[in-house]
């Protein structure tokens, strides 16, 4: 039981945050509002982040910039896209969630990760990481302003002003935890110490979770928003689920068609089809749409993807692997 715990905490407490967040939302509705708190968590959460980084493994990879090129293609251009088609089939509540989920950045808390337990180049994940998040400024506003359409009357969304808060609250800190790196105790230390500041980003995303789980209970209590029935968030389920597999499956398959290793095709898969949470809770509610189609994005890329990372480590050959994908 203590070893399940241990390897499963954080699911299990993003779920309780989320059910107590949305069964509170009346009640809390202050708390969430209370924007200046939440930045300030985005910004620590994000320069934690960003510091355990190694800028001598970013660099070494830059020399062999197709793997890093078909990933960001696949997660900035690919996923947006087919995104917004689907996010016709959810209706206003959580349609506009999963076009925000769709346009963030990689996720810096797993890509990298999931790319070396499947046996792939970490380094090809660790770039595209760095470089989604630190263009996301500019990327995700620009994308948002171009998908929500005529939803834009029924959100909140300004696009300079998207452009500033992702700026000042993700290329910042990440910038700046990167320079402090250059100190040789710190950046040591942030090395050393890589899994207590990762518990403590993901205490960070608790957080924000609970925020965005107190404004969607309020939207759903509230009167502000039509109900959302069993049959919603099946779909939602199933949605973000088949955006984020046949990415993945885009991924692999371009990258195999361009002819690079195995090692930077299981990275690409990862890297092309992960979203960041952290980032996605951020804007969801900026905007106030809900967050629930940024949260199944993460949970499920989080279940779905062990699975997948599993079976690839045991595959041996490159025609065994497509055979295992399919099946995941």
């Amino acid at each position: 039981m203590r070893t399940f715990l241990a390897s499963r905490w954080f699911l299990l407490a993003l779920v309780t945050v989320l059910v107590v967040g949305v069964a509170s939302g009346t009640r809390l509705k202050g708390l969430a509002d209370n924007r200046l708190l939440r930045d300030l968590v985005v910004a620590a959460v994000l320069f934690l982040m960003a510091l355990p980084l190694e800028p001598r493994v970013i660099w070494r990879t830059i020399r062999r910039p197709l793997a890093p090129f078909l990933a960001i293609t696949v997660t900035y251009v690919f996923l947006p896209l087919v995104a917004w088609g689907v996010s016709w089939t959810l209706g206003p509540e959580l349609g506009p969630g999963l076009l925000v989920a769709a346009t963030t950045p990689c996720t810096m808390a797993s890509a990298a990760v999931w790319t070396r337990r499947a046996g792939g180049n970490d380094a090809v994940a660790t770039l595209v990481t760095v470089i989604t998040n630190s263009t996301c400024f500019v990327v995700m506003p620009a994308w948002l302003a171009i998908l929500i359409g005529e939803r834009a009357d029924a959100i909140t969304f300004d696009f300079l002003d998207s452009v500033w808060q992702l700026g000042k609250l993700v290329v910042i800190p990440m910038v700046l935890a990167q320079l402090l790196r250059f100190w040789k105790p710190l950046g040591e230390f942030a090395t050393r110490r890589r899994i207590p500041l990762g518990v403590l980003t993901q205490c960070g995303i608790l957080y924000m979770v609970f925020m965005g789980s107190i404004q969607t209970g309020h939207q759903l209590w509230g009167g502000h928003e039509h109900g959302l029935g069993g049959l919603d968030l099946v779909l939602m389920l199933l949605a973000v689920n088949a955006v984020h597999l046949s990415m993945f499956w885009w991924g692999w398959r371009l990258a195999a068609w361009t002819g690079v290793s195995r090692e930077d095709q299981i990275a690409v898969g990862f890297s092309g089809s992960q979203k960041t949470l952290m980032v996605g809770l951020k804007v969801s509610l900026d905007m106030q749409v809900s967050i629930l189609p940024m949260v199944a994005f993460h949970v499920a890329q989080l279940l779905v993807d062990t699975l997948i990372a599993d079976r690839l480590a045991k595959a041996g050959k490159p025609a065994g692997l497509d055979r295992e994908v399919g099946r995941s």
